[in-house]
């Protein structure tokens, strides 16, 4: 299936950066530039024909050089946060890099999201592109030689499938997942506020001042948390709730009702009729609602701001080395790290 590449620019330490076209011919094509492996656009044609790019993200290298907020990237080697920004693996302590006040997130200071990857375009019936990095023992504190692959494909039933793998030469943590910020509406179109959000939740984690998990799991019953029938994602985004406005809407991880690849989440915008449904085989999602993304203009010289988009990054749930009951994501030498995610579109 057609695959195009081009040229978008260089860092400052001379590395080249591509961006690489996947379409599938049935109205679904990602964009994906080996920065950050950073999806840059997702094109889905709605119900009235209309091509809606549905995911916010940058114009040019030079902003996404300075990309506040993760917008699109690929995260690791642990996303989400770490307090203290250490864990103890095997009776040793390590130290990561701190980028969030005493805390880390998404990988610390030079996360996978400033790498530059490798890439592959692949001979198959659907488009895919594999993206590769090896990060070396030590880097950001993590300990372990860590090897990572993470293939997009532009499957032939219209989503957009990210498959993560990584092998470790000793015992690590990997937590690995995509930072994309949707807007059913189209990237431009304003808050995600009226957009029907379900997920298969019944537990979610609170959170500190940080926004760090506490070591609860509290159920959704009788919350703004709960989303297992669906709402308006801006029905309660604003409730006289803590967890709520001490974020200024959600920034939280929800445990995913069962195991195995199963429906995770599921998405829709009445206006223009376009639908996603997120399968995941990881055991939580943090869904956040771009609470802090900062005002000014973005690709196509679109305007954004606080809940123009929403995220559901598939997880081992947050600092989790510091809570034993949460899954473990510890992985050993030489086993393989390994997991899907998929964001399929449907329009009716």
């Amino acid at each position: 299936m057609p695959i195009t590449k081009k040229d978008f620019g260089q860092t400052p330490s001379g590395e080249k950066v591509h961006a690489y076209l996947l379409d599938n011919g049935k109205g679904v094509a990602a964009e994906i530039i080996t920065y950050g492996g950073i999806l840059k656009n997702l094109y889905v044609i709605d119900r009235n024909g209309v091509k809606t790019d549905v995911v916010l993200g940058r114009e040019t290298l030079d902003d996404y050089l300075k990309n506040d907020g993760y917008l699109g990237a690929l995260i690791g080697r642990h996303a989400n946060r770490i307090s203290g920004s250490a864990f103890e693996l095997n009776g040793t302590v390590y130290k990561v890099g701190a980028n969030e006040g005493r805390n880390s997130l998404h990988g610390g200071i030079n996360g996978f999201d400033k790498k530059v990857w490798s890439a592959k375009a692949l001979d198959t019936d659907e488009p895919s592109l594999k993206l590769s990095i090896v990060s070396p023992d030590g880097e950001e504190g993590f300990p372990g030689t860590l090897s990572v692959t993470v293939t997009y494909t532009v499957t032939a039933d219209n989503a957009l499938k990210i498959s993560y793998k990584a092998v470790s030469d000793k015992d690590t943590v990997v937590n690995l997942t995509n930072h994309a910020y949707f807007n059913l509406a189209g990237h431009d179109s304003g808050t995600v506020d009226k957009q029907i959000l379900q997920i298969n939740s019944s537990f979610y984690t609170p959170n500190d001042s940080e926004c760090m998990p506490t070591g609860e799991v509290l159920s959704v019953a009788g919350t703004p948390f709960d989303f297992r029938a669906p709402k308006p994602i801006g029905q309660d985004i604003d409730a006289d709730f803590e967890q709520i406005e001490m974020f200024g809407g959600y920034d939280h991880n929800f445990a995913l009702t069962g195991r195995g690849y199963r429906l995770g989440a599921s998405v829709m915008c009445e206006e223009n009729g376009i639908c996603m449904e997120m399968c995941t085989d990881k055991s939580a999602v943090q869904l956040y609602t771009s609470n802090g993304l900062k005002e000014g203009k973005y690709k196509g010289g679109a305007k954004y701001g606080v809940h123009c988009g929403f995220c559901l990054e598939t997880q081992y749930f947050p600092n989790a080395m510091a809570h034993s009951h949460y899954p473990s994501p510890i992985l050993k030498k030489g086993e393989e790290y390994s997991f899907t995610t998929a964001y399929k579109f449907i329009v009716k």
